[in-house]
């Protein structure tokens, strides 16, 4: 690796032991190689520390940095970010599973398209043994040139994990840092989408892992999610309504600080007033892990021979 990694993934946990050695293999062992792995440790109080230092004892690429304290999942998720030495960033979960060809692909879909700020890949829902769920289709459209359009697509559309996409770190520095709202990924990725195009790799390579202890499983409701989102949620000044208030008004606010012309900015409000008042559509509130599969076929997609580190699990 170079002194200057061209890329740096940013893996924030708390609690990982279950999933996280499988996470790291699976990133360690990609075909791209110029990155740092920098994982910001909030505070865990299993073995994930442990797992941690064995890894970045064998692979100088990974820094790893612990916190005296659990600050919430959005703070450290900002960490990572502030961490970022190279030009791409990618956010990485300490559960999911990520092909060997992943990174590799994503990075070449951004030196193909200039005018591309994010790309990541199709993906498909796993259970705790790795196992396809739900291969699902992505259907937004993000790799239109015209931003109200990206911003609409993102208003109406059930959405993909743009988030955990590759990103070029100068446009995300243009945006406003994640907040812990409810549904304050959405926001933050919509604001994104006013700044440049998508692009999404056809190929099946990510890899998102549903299970019981989760986040989004273990904290059923807003206020849960929320607070394990930022524990400074906590407390009679944050009730839901100001949580969801503050989701409305986060897409407001993208739109306001987003560097596009007075027309598409008025689009933008325009497609927000009717998001506002359709939210009886049909799949309004729909779970990805809860979709029948799109292609069924893919059922039957072999994660472990597509992963590193999981060779040995083949049948």
């Amino acid at each position: 690796m170079t002194s200057q990694p061209r890329l740096t993934i940013g893996l924030p946990v708390y609690n990982g032991e279950e999933y996280l050695a499988e996470s790291l293999d699976a990133l360690l062992g990609q075909t791209y190689e110029d990155f740092e792995l920098v994982i910001s440790d909030n505070a865990s109080t299993d073995g994930t520390e442990a797992i941690c230092r064995k890894y970045a004892a064998q692979d100088s690429r990974i820094r790893y940095l612990r916190l005296p304290r659990n600050i919430g999942a959005t703070p450290n998720h900002n960490r990572v970010f502030a961490e970022c030495r190279g030009e791409l960033f990618k956010w990485a979960s300490h559960d999911d599973l990520y092909a060997r060809d992943l990174i590799r692909r994503c990075v070449e879909a951004l030196d193909e398209r200039p005018d591309v700020i994010l790309a990541h890949a199709d993906q498909a829902v796993i259970d705790g043994d790795g196992k396809v769920k739900v291969p699902y289709e992505y259907t937004l459209a993000t790799d239109s040139p015209h931003a109200p359009e990206r911003f609409r697509s993102m208003l109406f559309e059930p959405g993909g994990d743009d988030f955990y996409g590759v990103i070029r770190a100068a446009a995300l520095r243009r945006v406003k840092p994640m907040d812990s709202y409810h549904h304050a990924d959405r926001t933050f990725v919509a604001e994104i989408a006013l700044h440049g195009r998508f692009h999404q790799v056809p190929e099946l390579l990510y890899f998102r892992r549903d299970h019981p202890t989760r986040a989004e499983r273990a904290n059923p409701s807003k206020r849960s999610r929320c607070v394990n989102l930022d524990p400074r949620r906590a407390g009679l000044l944050h009730p839901t309504p100001r949580l969801l208030a503050e989701y409305v008004w986060g897409f407001a606010s993208a739109i306001r600080r987003a560097p596009i012309s007075p027309a598409d900015r008025r689009a933008c409000y325009r497609h927000m007033a009717a998001w506002m008042t359709s939210r009886a559509r049909p799949g309004a509130g729909e779970r990805v892990e809860d979709r029948a599969p799109v292609d069924p076929a893919q059922l039957t997609v072999s994660v472990d021979a597509l992963v590193a580190g999981r060779e040995g699990r083949r049948a």
